[in-house]
């Protein structure tokens, strides 16, 4: 197993799962907007206020290609990574990807109790970040879906039931 990528809409806990994947298989573990901040000095917000969104997808795109030729990783993408570009299918060549699947509800709840700011959810009410999360299920569903390897996250909310994911997942990938 050489990479192993891991997607899913935002507050899914693609970071979490990859953290604790990580640790539980020793391999080393990238997340691509930190990548993308290291690399450019900059957040993710700064960086979508300078460029706008298409400039930050071209961006996210080729940090993509670069992070994912790293050998023997475990990378979380951003929510949209796999939706603009070829992506998801690169991501696909390139290893094992996992799409982390939960409902809107959850994801909602998710994203309310987070600490980092999203730049595609400012400035929206609770009522519009609920229809705006639902909407966007829509239209990234039919990419995240391409994934070799789809977990249920849906439960989710213990370290417990995190270690149950990652359990998922190495039974998945047939990891030991």
């Amino acid at each position: 197993m050489s990479r192993i990528i891991i997607i899913g809409y935002m507050g899914s806990g693609k970071t979490t799962v990859g953290k604790s994947l990580a640790k539980d298989t020793g391999m080393p573990f990238y997340d691509l907007d930190w990548y993308i901040e290291g690399r450019m000095h900059r957040t993710i917000k700064q960086i979508f206020d300078e460029r706008g969104e298409e400039g930050f997808r071209r961006l996210e795109s080729t940090m993509l290609h670069e992070v994912a030729e790293f050998e023997n990783v475990i990378i979380s993408c951003g929510g949209g990574t796999p939706c603009f570009y070829d992506n998801m299918d690169y991501i696909n060549q390139q290893g094992e990807s996992v799409f982390l699947k939960c409902t809107p509800d959850v994801l909602y709840n998710h994203l309310k109790m987070g600490r980092t700011e999203r730049p595609l959810l400012m400035g929206k009410t609770p009522e519009e970040v609920q229809a705006y999360i639902k909407e966007q299920l829509t239209v990234r569903t039919p990419y995240y879906s391409k994934a070799k390897h789809t977990i249920d996250v849906t439960l989710m909310d213990s370290y417990e039931k995190i270690k149950i994911t990652v359990d998922k997942i190495k039974e998945s990938l047939n990891l030991d």
